[in-house]
C-alpha cells in the first residue's frame, strides 16, 4: 500500500460512523430497562409480619472491598424488638460515594435481609446525601405486617422465620412504644442522633 493511503486508512473508523445513523437515547424521559440481577440501589428487607431480617451480624460490613457499609447491631427486648432471635441493626448505612455495586455484601447476609434493586439513579447534590442510612434502604410496609418494634408470632422461634413459617403478622399484634421514643418526648437525645450523625460526617476510617 502507498504510503499516502496510510494516513486515509486510519480514519476509516471515522468515515464509516460519519453514515450510520446516530443512536440517541431519550433519558431521562426514556429509561434504559436492566437485567433482572442488575446490581442497583441495596434494600433492607423485612419478614412478612414486618419485623426486620437484619440481625445486626456486620458481615456485610466485612466483606466490603470498599469499606462502604457501616452497622451497629443492639440486643431486642420483650418491650421493643425489631427482628426475630437476639440482635438486629440499630444503625445501617451505604456510603454510595465508596460503593461499588458488586454485591458481595448480599453474598454475605445469612438471612437475606440485604438485597439489591434495579435502581441506578444515585447522583445527588450533595456527599452527605449520598450515604443512606437504614430509614431510607428499609423497604415499607405491606399488607399483613405491623410496624416494627413487635412481639414475634406466638408459639414461633426465629427459625420460624427463616424457614418461612410466618406469612404475617398475628391477630391482634400491636406496634410496641419505643424507649427511644420516651427520650425523644422527654427532649433528650435519641439513639440514632448520638450514633448515625458522626458516622455520616466521617464515614467508617
Amino acid at each position: 500500500m502507498p504510503d499516502f493511503l496510510g494516513p486515509v486508512s486510519g480514519f476509516g473508523v471515522t468515515f464509516g460512523a460519519m453514515f450510520k445513523k446516530r443512536l440517541t437515547e431519550q433519558y431521562p424521559e426514556q429509561k434504559k430497562i436492566t437485567a433482572p440481577r442488575f446490581h442497583g440501589r441495596h434494600q433492607l428487607n423485612r419478614h412478612p409480619d414486618g419485623l426486620e431480617k437484619c440481625i445486626g451480624c456486620e458481615l456485610c460490613a466485612w466483606a466490603c472491598p470498599a469499606d462502604a457499609i457501616y452497622v451497629e447491631g443492639a440486643d431486642n427486648t420483650e418491650e421493643e424488638r425489631y427482628s426475630p432471635g437476639e440482635r438486629y441493626g440499630a444503625v445501617y448505612q451505604i456510603n454510595y460515594l465508596r460503593c461499588i455495586l458488586c454485591g458481595l455484601c448480599v453474598e454475605a447476609c445469612p438471612t437475606r435481609a440485604l438485597t439489591m434493586t434495579n435502581e441506578y439513579e444515585l447522583a445527588d447534590r450533595s456527599r452527605a446525601s449520598l450515604i443512606y442510612t437504614k430509614q431510607e434502604l428499609l423497604v415499607g410496609l405491606t399488607d399483613g405486617m405491623v410496624a416494627p418494634p413487635h412481639e414475634m408470632y406466638p408459639g414461633t422461634e426465629d427459625d420460624d422465620y427463616y424457614r418461612g413459617e410466618v406469612t404475617a403478622a398475628a391477630p391482634g399484634t400491636t406496634t410496641q412504644r419505643p424507649a427511644r421514643a420516651a427520650d425523644d418526648q422527654d427532649g433528650g437525645p435519641s439513639a440514632d442522633s448520638q450514633v448515625a450523625e458522626p458516622v455520616r460526617a466521617e464515614g467508617r476510617s
